[in-house]
């Protein structure tokens, strides 16, 4: 939102939509629909539009104040609930500014308690906060069997305690208690079941059960219910299996008639059981309404997340929402140096954060992976996409079956380097690495001839650096064998970076001193031109009239 031309400039710099004009109608009409608001005005105004619309921060919008020329980022209101801290930091790496983060616990890098990942606090949150800003760490004390301490936390001596429990525990000045998710309710229904009864009975079964409802983390049930509104209404994840696997699970309370009914003895006992894997025990056996039973299982240990994200060329603007969450939401954070600086403004003090050279991506797989065998979240990040030459493959081949795997996308060199160039990848291409530390140089040389005689667009990745200078001039002399000497090529180099170098050429004139190890070369097929100085690959559309 601007009101000022140089305002509005800036406001057209950012991914966000857009609008000019009066800021105080405007900001009254998006108040209720949008989940935040980038503001080019001066703290004072903002804050008498904002102050008579703020309801509650559990509701109102996160919003961000720039100033006029772009040096800072406010985050006026909404820090951490609404995530206008995490809008400042955003909003300042697009611009080149510096993010303005007034929250005590983000200034000093201090884990906010109720924004912990995984975790609902309750309790004396500001008590213990406070505490914690005044550098005294927190007794941690863990009473779910085989959970860990959060990493954010450090063990401390108190007075003040952080407890982490799935039960009811009475609230008391200096202690906070941290909900983790690991409780599953099983739950069996039938077809006339309604979503408030299902709720009521699941209610009930915690408070009988002093189990807390925060830890509820999934539903489990028999596959014929997966879909059922009153188990989907509950608002929780809904995991299902078939009644013959429901069916070899050993539980207290089996019952004849279920099975005559689905082809199980239990439902809501079974399928808690399953849900919360193995090693998991019934914390409470079911409990029958009219036309529901539900039973909960407590998890033997929390399920680990590795998260292999794709952080794009390294530009934040070509960066995904996606790959943003995952590395904010993460316990630790792993990955070659340079890809972490690509992070560093989703990267906060609470996290850990562990760098490797260049040539250890091995070891740096394994140790992904050994967190998040603990149960920790873990972002593993890399530049690009994480499948396309980087550690998705190397991570889902060493994986255990025990660790959740999520590879979040990623825009890619080749991508990046083709939309400078302008669109060379419209039609058939291949995408081939020139280094031959991993692949041997025949290999790479057949690949390459494959493609020249297909006549398929190939980009060139790894295509040069000072211990391999020989490959890219092999590669592009293949290509001659099989191309016009005026066969359009592009070389971009650290593609959406500072120092982004963007060369046209033709086969022909191609000289490999363009090249670097942070180059993408493009090399056209036979149909591919040159149309105002871009390159261009047609697809053959039947042109309009």
């Amino acid at each position: 939102m601007s009101v000022t031309d140089r305002g509005r400039q800036l406001a057209e710099r950012l991914p966000y939509e857009s609008l000019h004009g009066s800021a105080a109608e405007t900001i009254r009409r998006l108040w209720p629909e949008v989940e935040g608001l980038v503001l080019m005005l001066a703290t004072g105004a903002a804050v008498r539009i904002v102050a008579p619309l703020l309801t509650s921060k559990d509701r109102d919008p996160a919003v961000v104040c720039v100033d006029e020329v772009g040096r800072h980022a406010v985050a006026l209101c909404g820090g951490h609930g609404a995530g206008a801290n995490a809008l400042a930091r955003e909003v300042a790496a697009l611009l080149g500014a510096e993010p303005v983060i007034t929250t005590a616990t983000d200034a000093v890098g201090c884990p906010a308690l109720d924004l912990l990942p995984g975790y609902v606090a309750s309790g004396d949150v500001a008590g213990v906060s406070g505490a914690l800003l005044a550098g005294r760490p927190p007794t941690v004390e863990v009473r779910v069997p085989g959970w860990p301490p959060p990493a954010e936390l450090a063990q401390g001596t108190g007075p003040e305690r952080v407890i982490v429990a799935d039960t009811v525990l009475a609230g008391e000045p200096g202690t906070v208690v941290l909900h983790p998710p690991s409780l599953v309710a099983g739950i069996g229904c039938s077809t006339d079941a309604t979503p408030d009864e299902v709720r009521t009975l699941l209610t009930d079964t915690l408070r009988e059960s002093a189990l807390a409802p925060a830890s509820v983390a999934t539903v489990a049930t028999i596959d014929r219910r997966a879909d059922h509104p009153a188990l989907t209404g509950l608002g929780l994840p809904v995991v299902s299996f078939p009644a013959a696997e429901l069916d070899g699970v050993a539980v207290p309370n089996p019952s004849p008639a279920v099975r005559a009914a689905v082809g199980t003895s239990a439902v809501a006992e079974a399928a808690a059981i399953l849900g919360a894997g193995p090693g998991s025990a019934l914390v409470a056996p079911k409990r029958k309404s009219a036309t529901a039973t539900v039973a909960i299982a407590r998890r033997r240990r929390p399920v680990g997340r590795l998260s292999i994200v794709g952080l794009g060329p390294g530009d934040i603007a070509h960066r995904t929402p996606a790959a943003a969450a995952a590395v904010r939401g993460a316990e630790v954070v792993i990955g070659y140096r340079a890809y972490l600086d690509q992070a560093t403004d989703l990267l906060t003090a609470s996290q850990r954060v562990e760098s490797s050279p260049i040539g250890d991506e091995v070891q740096r797989a394994r140790r992904a992976l050994e967190e998040a065998a603990t149960g920790r979240r873990v972002a593993l990040v890399c530049s690009g996409d994480a499948g396309v030459y980087a550690m998705a493959s190397l991570v889902v081949e060493l994986a255990s079956p025990e660790v959740e795997i999520e590879v979040v996308p990623g825009i890619t060199a080749g991508l990046a380097a083709a939309s400078l160039l302008g669109a060379p990848l419209g039609h058939d291409h291949a995408v081939v690495s020139l280094s031959d530390l991993l692949t041997p140089w025949e290999v790479i040389e057949r690949r390459v001839t494959a493609a020249a005689e297909a006549d398929l667009v190939v980009v060139f990745y790894n295509p040069r650096s000072a211990g391999r200078h020989w490959q890219l001039g092999a590669a592009i002399d293949i290509l001659r064998r099989h191309r016009p000497p005026t066969t359009p090529v592009g070389v971009v180099t650290d593609a959406y970076r500072p120092g982004q170098q963007v060369t046209r050429t033709t086969l022909d004139a191609f000289d490999p001193s363009l090249v670097g190890m942070t180059s993408c070369v493009v090399v056209g097929s036979s149909t591919t031109t040159t149309v105002a100085g871009r390159m261009v690959t047609p697809r053959g559309y039947r042109r309009c009239p």
